[in-house]
């Protein structure tokens, strides 16, 4: 299975000469099996630069999105293929607290846009159902679902193809102030023996007491969770705007030294793609994304 990278920012774009490393672009994940078959996790600014990709592409598109805040939708208006009426995508939303799961699609309505959601040419099927079921298949890709402790609600998802299982979970909280949607030991459960873990880790444990409750974990959790589950590989995703290049470097360098070597683990970067062996993960490939 192969990763790819497109935004890994959190809460906002970060455009600069700070962030040129790790990316300024939000939430937009990319994986695709050996047979071709892929699906987009999330809808943030970094959906904008897979539009090269899906330029010529004539089957249907799969996106799978967790929850409706704005870092994690904010970039459909702006995905090329959805202004082509040759196009066939399927948008399954994460379970939100609130009935409003076609916020992805109402952004681009009133005065927020100024081509609105019911002009587009595209065919468009929102599926605001499927994320209530625990398991379904989704374009030769197996999904799970968990429900996130986050404000709002919110889908985490496991997929599972080429006998490889990558959980994508982002935005939450593994120890929140409110009532859990999912505890820690449903979580240790829901990624268990995952080749490669994609979580949320935007604030550092210096965070924590005026950040609590806001729905993000700490790089400590993470990696404390990612153990415990046996993660081959573990990405952090979802990074704090406030945070620079360096600073992001500079916390990785020493989780890795604290840690000993006892998990690899790396803060995802914009625009890389990662190959998972499947003879062992130890051999995985970092490339530029084209």
């Amino acid at each position: 299975m192969k990763i790819e990278f497109y935004g890994v920012r959190g809460s906002m774009p970060t455009p600069g000469e700070n962030t040129v490393v790790y990316g300024g672009n939000t939430s937009c994940v990319y994986l695709e099996l050996s047979n071709g078959n892929n699906v987009i996790l999330d809808s943030g600014t970094g959906i904008a630069k897979l539009n090269a990709k899906f330029k010529s592409y004539k089957r249907p598109i799969h996106l799978l999105v967790t929850h409706n805040h704005w870092d994690h939708i904010q970039g459909f208006p702006y995905f090329a293929p959805i202004y082509s009426k040759d196009t066939t995508i399927e948008i399954v939303t994460g379970i939100t607290d609130s009935n409003d799961t076609d916020m992805i699609l109402k952004q681009m309505s009133g005065t927020n846009h100024p081509v609105k959601y019911n002009h587009l040419p595209s065919s468009i099927t929102l599926n605001t159902q499927l994320a209530h079921q625990k398991e379904f298949p989704l374009n030769g890709f197996n999904v799970t679902t968990q429900p996130l402790n986050h404000p709002d609600g919110g889908t985490a998802y496991c997929l599972t193809g080429d006998n490889q299982k990558v959980a994508y979970v982002t935005d939450n909280e593994l120890k929140p102030p409110y009532a859990e949607s999912s505890t820690w030991e449903e979580w240790v459960e829901f990624i268990k023996d995952a080749d490669v873990l994609i979580h949320d880790a935007q604030y550092t444990n210096k965070d924590l007491p005026l950040k609590h409750g806001w729905g993000h974990s700490t790089h400590e959790q993470v990696a404390e969770l990612a153990m415990q589950a046996n993660v081959t590989k573990l990405f952090f995703i979802s990074h704090d705007p406030s945070t620079t290049d360096a600073e992001i470097a500079f916390q990785e360098q020493e989780l890795q030294h604290r840690l000993k070597n006892k998990l690899s683990l790396a803060w995802a970067k914009e625009g890389s793609s990662y190959s998972i062996d499947t003879q062992a993960f130890s051999n995985i490939t970092a490339k530029r994304a084209q």
